[in-house]
């Protein structure tokens, strides 16, 4: 549940685009926060013009919050972000185990952000999104109630790891990697109008018992464009290094730019690198700008592998991986494929298990290089070799 901050150079100080929400076949209600500030207020008002169905979010007073965390006492602290820091608690009247994020009082941002947390999440349910318990707008502060995720989030699993930190295996990453997308797909063809998620990163994805993915932190959330526009256009905010290009240079955001830092994350995942890194060598900082190159090289596909899986992986599943990677992190945001064909492509990976035992007896088919992306279903099963 980590923060963001702008993708490239300055936020703009003009930025007008209220936090939107999601239409639900529930009865309407009015979410009542007491808020001071101005700014806050007038965001409130635009998000209940949205249309936005029942609020069916807890809401906590901070001396419950403050007793379940037992006073936010270090030793419960789960994690900390951009925007606030994330406590493990016990709620004392269900005395169910829960996350806890304390958002930074400084600044409107948080504020704004805050909002659309609460009723993006309180609109928007499937097994693939974290769920929001509820919230606490006491006084100035300002705290957000989850389900707990006792594995922490997928960067926990993939970097600086402890030497007796559990290596994830190839199967678990198909299987992380394809309940990611279902749960992209719930927001960008089962909401309406579609959501854009805006920071999809590794942090940003929590996992359950048995290494089940749900996507957290909506706060930078957008409505995607409906009938004849094609984008959103917005100030440009994200993490840098899963920012699609064109959203970083132009603000102009699509529901591509969502599949764009979905490859980012495959490509995380495969390879076990960070999506930014500059402890590397010249030439390696930019996780995508170094795996293009050897997209179009079938012999050198082994190198792209995480070292930590020590050849542990199908050699056809590898290539199938990287062939839906490297559609989603193509320049043209065209040319990327709808999430609903990235879905059907990893859960079919997910579905072949892999047995080292068996590993020599393993296909390796020839495939086409990942280097063209198809454009439709059938052809991504095509080029997957299904």
């Amino acid at each position: 549940m980590g923060g963001c901050f702008p993708c490239t150079g300055e936020p703009k100080t003009d930025d007008k685009d209220p936090p939107d929400l999601p239409t639900a076949d529930k009865s309407k209600s009015n979410l009542s926060l007491d808020v001071k500030k101005e700014t806050l207020m007038n965001d409130k008002k635009e998000l209940s013009s949205s249309g936005s169905g029942c609020i069916a979010a807890q809401t906590f007073t901070f001396r419950e919050l403050a007793a379940a965390t037992k006073n936010f006492r270090a030793d419960c602290l789960l994690g900390e972000g951009g925007f606030g820091r994330v406590y493990k608690g016990r709620l004392e009247s269900s005395n169910q185990i829960v996350a806890i994020k304390q958002l930074d009082r400084n600044g409107l941002q948080g504020n704004r952000e805050f909002l659309v947390e609460v009723l993006m999440l309180s609109l928007l349910h499937h097994p693939n999104l974290v769920s929001l318990i509820g919230y606490c707008a006491d006084g100035d502060q300002r705290l957000l109630v989850y389900e707990y995720m006792p594995l922490g989030s997928l960067e926990d699993h993939l970097h600086d790891l402890s030497p007796d930190k559990k290596r994830l295996d190839w199967n678990t990453r198909m299987k992380i990697a394809a309940g990611a997308a279902k749960g992209l797909e719930y927001l960008h063809d089962k909401a309406s109008p579609p959501v854009i998620y805006r920071d999809l990163k590794c942090s940003n994805i929590l996992l359950d018992e048995g290494y089940h993915p749900k996507l957290s932190d909506f706060g930078l959330a957008k409505l995607g464009p409906v009938g004849d526009n094609t984008h959103v256009s917005t100030r440009v905010m994200g993490t840098y290094g899963y920012c699609a290009p064109e959203y970083a240079m132009t603000g102009q955001l699509t529901l591509k730019s969502d599949i764009y830092s979905f490859g980012v994350v495959l490509l995380e995942l495969i390879t076990g690198r960070r999506a930014i890194d500059n402890s590397r060598a010249a030439g390696e900082h930019n996780l995508v700008a170094w795996a293009r190159p050897l997209f179009k090289d079938r012999r050198k596909f082994s190198q792209v592998a995480d070292p930590v899986l020590q050849g542990q992986y199908p050699p056809r599943g590898l290539y199938q991986a990287l062939a839906v990677a490297a559609m989603c992190v193509q320049e043209q945001p065209a040319m990327r494929p709808l999430i609903a064909d990235v879905v059907t492509a990893l859960t079919y990976l997910a579905s072949q298990t892999f047995n080292p035992d068996n590993q020599l007896s393993q296909s390796t088919s020839r495939l086409a290089t990942p280097g063209t992306p198809p454009r439709t279903r059938r052809d991504i099963e095509r080029k997957s070799g299904y």
